[in-house]
């Protein structure tokens, strides 16, 4: 279903051998063995637990002592091993057991969306299984759904992972120069237009206070909101022992004010804003592994700078 790589690639052949592992392994055998790696994984010292320390710090906004900082690490690390998991079993499960795992509040924001002749756009964090959420979305009320997701390498890999959501009726769109005539389009056929904005990919998006300090988020999300007059629903999707619950947050203010630059700062804030909100609902299951903002770039300059001297 998911084609072949274009030519041998390891890392897209343990995708593929893990995604078939997962698909064929009961839930009762696969929930302590995913645990137990996840933990092992975690513990391990390397940049990918030093930021995730550094994040989880920033999130609580209090002191963390090791103890609380290790069980979160732990759980963030096995939070994303079940993403994959489940986003694996996807393909294998029919729309009443998509449905059956999936429970969601505050679905009238979206359904009211499309009363603004657009469809709307759902703006989530790195956050919980959002793939399912889009499985299930396209599988119940039955709408199109269109996804932007960032480029990664290697190709084949990237690939493949555009086959995966493609597989399951996603509208897929690769980040890069057309995309905002490809979103563009997809509003205006009514779909729902997911966006992942809890990172700014190109580092040419727009200055917020996020979490207490200075950073950028893409500017894609307000632009088009405020350009096609399209919603911006803000969607946490939070795993929970057996399912996935969804919080759909009432829509963004959008309503035009001044000059578009400026109304895209402002809109950008208040998303800015309900993102935190969402993932301080359950930071554990916040994925966000790599650096966010400019103070993570100095602080794993130094972080490297100590490990190279031993």
């Amino acid at each position: 279903m998911l084609g072949a790589p274009h030519r041998f690639d390891p890392t897209v052949v343990g995708y593929r051998a893990g995604a078939r592992v997962a698909q064929l392994t009961p839930a009762p055998v696969a929930e302590p063995l995913r645990r137990l790696a996840s933990r092992v994984v975690a513990r391990r010292p390397g940049e990918r637990r030093f930021l995730l320390q550094r994040h989880l710090r920033r999130v609580c906004g209090r002191e963390v002592d090791e103890a609380e900082l290790d069980r979160l690490v732990d759980a963030a690390v096995d939070s994303y091993a079940r993403y994959w998991v489940d986003s694996a079993r996807l393909l294998r499960l029919g729309d009443a057991e998509v449905d059956a795992g999936f429970t969601v509040e505050g679905f009238e924001n979206i359904e009211d969306g499309f009363a603004r002749g657009v469809g709307p756009i759902l703006a989530l964090p790195h956050l919980g299984g959002w793939e399912w959420a889009g499985r299930w979305l396209i599988c119940r009320p039955g709408y199109d759904v269109t996804v932007v997701v960032e480029r990664q390498g290697p190709v084949e890999l990237f690939d493949w992972m555009v086959a995966f959501r493609e597989s399951f009726g996603m509208h897929v769109v690769p980040l890069g120069p057309d995309v905002a005539g490809s979103v563009l389009r997809a509003l205006k056929a009514h779909h729902v237009v997911c966006l992942l904005c809890d990172r700014d990919i190109g580092g040419s998006g727009i200055e917020v206070e996020f979490f207490g300090e200075r950073t950028t988020l893409p500017a894609g999300p307000a632009t088009m909101a405020l350009r096609t007059g399209a919603a911006i629903v803000p969607v946490g999707v939070y795993q929970r022992p057996g399912l996935h619950h969804a919080v759909c947050r009432p829509p963004l203010d959008t309503e035009r004010r001044g000059r578009l630059r400026e109304d895209v700062q402002r809109v950008t804030q208040l998303l800015a804003a309900e993102l935190e909100l969402l993932v301080r609902a359950s930071p554990e299951q916040w994925h966000l592994m790599g650096p966010n903002w400019p103070s993570d770039e100095v602080a794993l300059a130094n972080y490297r700078a100590q490990q190279a001297m031993g």
